[in-house]
Formats: C-alpha cells, sequence, structure tokens
C-alpha cells in the first residue's frame, strides 16, 4: 500500500495485555489493510511518519495507550480531513 492510498488511520486495542500484544497500528486503503504490533521493529519509526499526516490525532494514540479494552481509535481519516 502506498501513502497515496491510504484512507485510514487507526489503534486497535485488546484485552489480552500484557502477557500477548494488545496494541495494533491499523492502516487501510479502499482496498485493503495492515495490521502492525506496537511492538514491530520500526514501529516508533511509523508513528513519527504518521504524525506528520495532516490533522493527524495524537490525543487518539494517547487514549488508546491507556485502554485495556477491545477497541479501535481513529487517529487519520483522509475523508475528513483538510490538507
Amino acid at each position: 500500500m502506498s501513502w497515496q492510498e491510504l484512507q485510514i488511520v487507526a489503534v486497535q486495542t485488546t484485552d489480552e495485555g500484557p502477557f500477548a500484544e494488545n496494541v495494533f497500528w491499523v492502516l487501510a486503503s479502499k482496498e485493503q489493510s495492515l495490521r502492525v504490533p506496537q511492538g514491530a521493529e520500526g514501529a516508533e519509526d511509523l508513528l513519527a511518519k504518521l504524525q506528520q499526516l495532516p490533522g493527524f490525532k495524537n490525543d487518539a494514540v494517547i487514549e488508546a495507550m491507556k485502554c485495556t479494552d477491545n477497541k479501535i481509535f481513529i487517529c487519520w481519516d483522509r475523508e475528513n480531513t483538510t490538507a
């Protein structure tokens, strides 16, 4: 998936922690999605890149990091963002 195809960025949390991965980045285009564990190599670099998207919601990331339930937090949506 290219950056131009990216439509939605979200954080998905689960109730499976702390002994299993429970935070994932979800990157979605109109045709596919990619789920990246927070602990994956390069995840910090990914966050830095995502934060450059216009209108990226850091507050959604902060809320997600506090969550221990099964939930999805939308951090960026191309259709609801003004460049």
